[in-house]
């Protein structure tokens, strides 16, 4: 599989698990402290060949693609799950650690920035949801991030993701609905 885009990772580690599951060129950030060089680079690419922002499922690896998306707007992006980033042994999280199948799987499902609209779901929509204030509402988040393949986010990142990506009502509810059966079944 050869990716046009250039794929924007957090490290060495990050770009050596992309370049066995495809073929494809990256730039790694080293971390959130992202220095104005790598956002010139970051911005060349995009105008070039596009790019893709493929960090970890995680508080630093989220910083990063929120620092990169809005020095450097219309970038597209690939998530992996929490449980698709942990290696074997359980300690650390990252898409170094991401099988090659699932890299894959998060590349075919990339979301492209859409921002010059108005929003579709709104926060009576995600309260409504149980996704903002309740007590499921965490767990559900998760659930729906997997189900979109838009990532994990809090309840205010959550909005802003699903309008970034365009989700329609009609996914979002079909989603919502999947979350709820599944929890029937498991209560």
């Amino acid at each position: 599989m050869k990716i046009k885009e250039i794929i924007v990772v957090e490290g060495r580690d990050d770009t050596t698990a992309i370049k066995r599951a495809v073929d494809a060129d990256t730039i790694e950030t080293n971390g959130s402290a992202i220095g104005d060089s790598v956002i010139e680079q970051i911005r060349l690419a995009q105008k070039t060949r596009g790019v893709i922002i493929f960090t970890d499922p995680d508080f630093p690896g989220e910083k990063i693609r929120k620092t990169v998306a809005e020095q450097v707007p219309g970038c597209k992006h690939a998530f992996i799950t929490k449980p698709e980033a942990r290696p074997k042994n359980g300690k650390g999280i990252g898409v170094e650690h991401a099988s090659a199948e699932a890299i894959r799987n998060a590349l075919k499902e990339v979301k492209e920035e859409m921002a010059d609209t108005d929003p579709i779901i709104d926060k009576d929509d995600l309260i409504t949801a149980g996704l903002i204030g309740g007590p499921k509402a965490k767990a559900r988040r998760e659930k729906l991030g997997v189900l979109l393949k838009i990532g994990y986010t809090n309840g205010k990142q959550l909005e802003k993701r699903l309008h970034m990506f365009q989700i329609t009502k009609q996914t979002f509810a079909q989603a919502i609905e999947e979350i709820v059966r599944e929890e029937q079944q498991n209560d």
